[in-house]
């Protein structure tokens, strides 16, 4: 049976035939179940992970729904980072300048006059919470006419304690909109905001249940003394482009000086850098110009970069989503990844409890460490595990620090 094309899902000739000349052809399988939906008016509530197509699954609809005679403020997207910020923004304005609509990017860490100049004018308008707040309070948003209103990575954002910021532009719309979520996970807290912000929203889910079942899974213990050992050992490997995640934004520059020492070029993501030099550092990474991108979990929110085969945990994640967000930076779109963290005595625990939530206990277990005693039921076995080796799990969005990770000027990153 053949697939939906983009015209049997609604798409406009105009909108076709911007897609192709970008080389989208044919729908992804989050774009297949909510376009049509989305075309029809109904308020939406998505799973599907960053790399799915996820952004032409709203951008589409945005875009044709939409008319340039709506007025400015018409269309609104939220994001939780810059860095996705601008990805979305790309899309949207490539598809948008087709339909005569215009297209504005709000975020901090940028000049704030410019921004609010092209945000009055712009029919779409794609934003980090904080300045979106900022420039509304300035008078430089107003969305008292928004008809139709998307939340992206909605579990990240209410991770990173902006649901009081959301609920404040939220209620500066009209009831009378559309609105869909994006979100890499369905937990409590983002069905909860669903059903508070949309009306009898349709529900999709696209993709592996669990953001983490297509990769492989590797727990290497060491020491302190031998950490740095371990990974240059696993970037002198035959890989392509590897992610490798630490705690901190001091941590990522440390970890780039350490691996200069060793011969290693690599670039650091992270909130303490310039806009322009997270743009280089993420265009050196993209084609290759060094040999890994060092990241903070927040950074990294955005990165959406083909071709990663690796992504390793210097430092191990703060709990189970944590873990599945960085890992689902690799493996997508039917290629394989490998997933790394590297584990000292003391983390041990810790990053066992995560391992056996995710059923990564066998994996784990054979890095020779034991799982924790009331965890241990929990881990695969060869049956779950499926002619692939991996088995799809639960996923659930929780902060441990919501509030130490609120970004308030503009949705700055850390």
């Amino acid at each position: 049976m053949s697939q939906p094309s983009f015209a049997d899902l609604g798409v406009s000739a105009p909108i076709r035939e911007k897609l192709a000349r970008h080389g989208c052809t044919e729908p992804f399988a989050v774009q297949r179940l909510v376009i049509g939906d989305a075309l029809a008016g109904h308020d939406l509530l998505v799973r599907s992970p960053t790399g799915s197509g996820k952004t032409l699954a709203f951008a589409i609809p945005l875009v044709q729904r939409l008319r340039p005679d709506d007025g400015p403020g018409s269309g609104l997207v939220v994001a939780p980072t810059r860095e996705l910020a601008l990805q979305i923004t790309d899309e949207v304005r490539r598809l948008g300048d087709a339909c005569g609509l215009r297209t504005a990017a709000v975020y901090g860490g940028a000049g704030l006059a410019k921004q609010a100049k092209l945000a009055r004018r712009a029919h779409i308008i794609v934003a980090t919470p904080g300045r979106l707040l900022d420039l509304m309070g300035r008078g430089a948003v107003d969305l008292s006419h928004l008809k139709m209103l998307v939340l992206d990575e909605a579990d990240r954002m209410l991770d990173m304690g902006f649901r009081p910021d959301i609920d404040r532009i939220v209620d500066r719309t009209p009831g009378e909109r559309q609105t869909m979520l994006f979100s890499a996970t369905l937990g409590d807290a983002v069905t909860r905001i669903a059903k508070s912000y949309a009306r009898s929203a349709r529900r999709h889910e696209s993709g592996p249940a669990k953001l983490v079942d297509e990769a492989d899974h590797r727990f290497i213990a060491v020491s302190h003394e031998t950490k740095l050992d371990a990974l240059v050992s696993e970037l002198r490997a035959e890989r392509e482009l590897t992610l490798i995640f630490v705690r901190t934004k001091r941590g990522a520059d440390r970890l780039v000086k350490r691996l200069s020492g060793r011969g290693i070029t690599a670039a650091a993501m992270h909130g303490n850098k310039s806009q322009g030099q997270r743009e280089r550092a993420l265009a050196a990474f993209a084609s290759s110009g060094v040999d890994a991108l060092v990241a903070t979990d927040v950074a990294a929110r955005g990165i959406d970069v083909d071709g990663i085969s690796h992504v390793i945990n210097f430092d191990p994640p703060a709990d189970h989503d944590a873990y599945q967000h960085r890992v689902g930076r690799t493996a997508r779109a039917g290629r394989g990844g490998v997933g790394i963290t590297l584990v000292k005595h003391e983390e041990a625990h810790d990053v066992g409890t995560i391992a056996a939530e995710l059923a990564l206990g066998d994996e784990f277990a054979s890095a020779g460490f034991a799982l924790p005693p009331s965890r241990r039921t929990r881990s695969r076995s060869p049956h779950a595990r499926g002619a692939a080796g991996r088995q799809p799990g639960r996923s659930r969005s929780r902060s441990r620090s919501r509030s130490r990770r609120r970004r308030r000027a503009g949705g700055g990153v850390r």
